[in-house]
């Protein structure tokens, strides 16, 4: 228990707060500016970040690695033949599964996108005080899409790549669309929680 020499009540903390504004004003608007500044980079770069996971993992070709270690995407298998000199490309698959993985995923990209035009626009536009929901919202939904079409994929990769040799292991795009998802939600909680200084 702290002695009555260290207690301070509600104004006198008030009062020292105020002198020391008043002695250092320039120091701590200067301070206070240079965290805001760094905050607002850290989040940008987080979101450009997770942009950059889900493009690679949207539209590169290793979401199914093959006992030979070829790759598999979740758009088109290519085979080039060096006979007629032609690429000839197919479908991995025609389950309806896999068409919903591509959706999920193509939606993820829309709404992180949508979220990081919304941050900027919000950035020079939105009112002192203001909260980032929108962009929040938006990132939150990206996590939700996701985890859906990584869910999907995980659950029907058999039936994707029955046509194919037997065995294989998930690629680097799976887990980089696993790894954006805890980005995105940590994102979106700042977004709702961040609110706009000066």
């Amino acid at each position: 228990m702290l002695g009555p020499e260290y207690s301070v009540k509600g104004k006198e903390a008030k009062r020292a707060v105020e002198s020391i504004q008043m002695e250092h004003p320039v120091s701590l608007k200067s301070s206070l500016a240079a965290k805001m500044s760094f905050l607002l980079f850290a989040v940008t770069a987080l979101h450009v970040l997770i942009l950059i996971l889900l493009f690679v993992a949207t539209l590169d070709k290793s979401w199914w690695v093959l006992p030979d270690d070829n790759t598999v995407n979740i758009w088109y298998d290519c085979i080039f033949n060096n006979d007629t000199q032609v690429w000839s490309c197919q479908s991995v698959s025609t389950s309806d599964w896999l068409y919903a993985v591509q959706a999920f995923m193509v939606l993820s990209l829309l709404f992180s996108s949508a979220a990081f035009i919304i941050f900027m626009c919000q950035l020079y536009t939105m009112k002192r005080g203001s909260l980032f929901y929108a962009t929040g919202i938006f990132q939150i939904l990206t996590a939700i899409s996701v985890f859906t079409a990584a869910v999907i994929y995980t659950t029907h990769v058999d039936e994707f790549q029955k046509d194919r040799q037997a065995g294989g292991s998930f690629g680097y795009c799976f887990v980089l669309a696993w790894l954006s998802l805890p980005l995105a939600l940590i994102s979106g909680f700042i977004y709702i929680h961040l609110r706009k200084k000066e």
